[in-house]
């Protein structure tokens, strides 16, 4: 049964990979993979287990069990997703994203892709790499009216900001799923990967800015009048909840509470100040009755709610599910003993799920090197895996979050992107990765 197992893993996986070329949602085999696999465990009876990271095997235990707990890890992981989604929409409720364009005041095209780049960086390891994409490739879109160059501009974009949700516990869905799981610390993570990160984006940065593209003046005038945002509370929202999650670490590290708790409570106190400073009033829970019905409309929290990408969230549950099949009956721990065998050298191995991520999603990646490898918390090997499964993706247009939704954004051509982009991608990535071991093995564990 075992192989009729992998067979439909590997063939949901597949169709995960090709939904472009499919033109089928990967939620939809993400799901159908879940459940089918653990139906086949249920049918067959096939014996699960728990791996004991301590002792480094495999211990027996129930389905009714194992299911329980690998749902409960993967809704800590989604109530902070939706979380984080709540409050990054709560802020475009009020327009607090315009905000950002303020600092925008030069015209020269080398200035401006240091500054896009840098905003991508830093903006990217607060609200994670797609909303920070999504953002600045707006703002670009009001900066910029040429779209040759606007290409260019957002290849690099993708390549930045996957660099900042890499080193930040909250920048990307990989390194949360990592801090979630307590394999990594925030301040550890910050400590290994912030640097490497740097790296991998300063050196494609460096060299695109020789280009004859990034040469010379944008045309036209910059648009003062879009830098004031549409709602006078934009500012003030936008610096509310940035520092809010931002607080979410903080909170873990007092508390030891669950990420998703501290979430929860930035959530409460952004949703406040969003109704104390929107226009009605609205209690969220009361939603029956058409007064309630259409007062719902114009409560920013209701609003927010509502725009919020289920479809990834479902897409989540369904390959972390998934994966959680494979390692309860023990396949993702075998798969690693063979995988070390073969080849001896971690470092090799980690940029290897590097590159894999840039042709595969790298949640599941990384949902499966959850259950691959024992080692304690902070160890240096999930730091690496932090850093290569967020950086890897860049080297092809649909290896990450932020490089999809900018193909749609701008409608970027695939092999414009492999030609152009994936090279520069591709040497940040080599160049962090170097910076990586050196760090580890002569500096940080000096």
């Amino acid at each position: 049964m075992e192989t009729i197992i992998i067979i439909v893993f590997l063939a949901g996986y597949l169709a995960i990979t090709l939904e472009h070329n499919l033109k089928i949602d990967k939620l939809i085999p993400a799901l159908a993979m879940m459940a089918i696999l653990w139906a086949i465990i249920a049918l067959s009876h096939m014996d699960v287990f728990e791996v004991n990271t301590a002792l480094r095997e495999l211990e027996p235990t129930h389905i009714e069990e194992i299911l329980l707990h690998h749902l409960g890890k993967t809704a800590e992981i989604l109530f902070f997703l939706l979380g984080a989604m709540t409050i990054v929409e709560i802020i475009d409720y009020f327009d607090g994203f315009a905000t950002i364009k303020g600092f925008i005041k030069t015209k020269s095209k080398t200035r401006l892709l240091w500054l896009f780049s840098i905003l991508a960086f830093i903006l990217s390891a607060i609200i994670d790499n797609l909303t920070a994409t999504i953002v600045l490739i707006t703002i670009l879109q009001k900066v910029i009216r040429e779209r040759e160059t606007r290409l260019w501009f957002a290849g690099i974009i993708i390549i930045a900001a996957n660099a900042g949700g890499a080193w930040s516990p909250i920048g990307d869905v990989t390194t949360t799923m990592l801090w979630i799981a307590n394999k990594v610390s925030a301040l550890q993570l910050v400590e290994h990967v912030l640097i490497p990160s740097i790296v991998c984006m300063v050196i494609p940065v460096f060299v695109a800015s020789k280009f004859k593209v990034f040469k010379g003046k944008i045309e036209g005038e910059l648009e003062e009048e879009e830098v004031v945002p549409k709602s006078k509370y934009g500012a003030i929202m936008l610096y509310l909840g940035l520092g809010a999650i931002v607080f979410v670490p903080i909170f873990k590290t007092v508390t030891h509470l669950p990420p998703y708790v501290g979430m929860m409570l930035s959530l409460a106190v952004v949703a406040t100040f969003a109704e104390i400073y929107s226009n009605s009033k609205f209690n969220i829970t009361n939603v029956d009755g058409g007064e309630s019905e259409a007062a719902g409309h114009h409560s920013p929290v209701h609003h927010s709610l509502s725009k919020i990408e289920l479809p990834s969230i479902l897409f989540f549950f369904g390959i972390l599910l998934a994966v959680a099949a494979m390692e309860s009956l023990g396949i993702l721990f075998h798969a690693a003993g063979s995988l070390n065998e073969a080849i001896p050298n971690t470092d090799i191995v980690v940029m290897l799920f590097g590159v894999g991520s840039a042709v595969i999603d790298n949640v599941p990646l990384v949902a499966a090197s959850l259950g691959m490898f024992s080692e304690g918390m902070d160890a240096p090997l999930w730091h690496f895996i932090a850093y290569s499964a967020g950086t890897g993706g860049s080297m092809l247009i649909i290896g990450s979050a932020a490089g999809v939704v900018a193909m749609g954004m701008e409608k970027i051509d695939f092999f414009w992107y492999l030609k152009n982009i994936a090279w520069l991608a591709l040497i940040g990535f080599l160049a962090g990765a170097g910076t990586f071991v050196l760090l580890r093995d002569f500096v940080l564990n000096a």
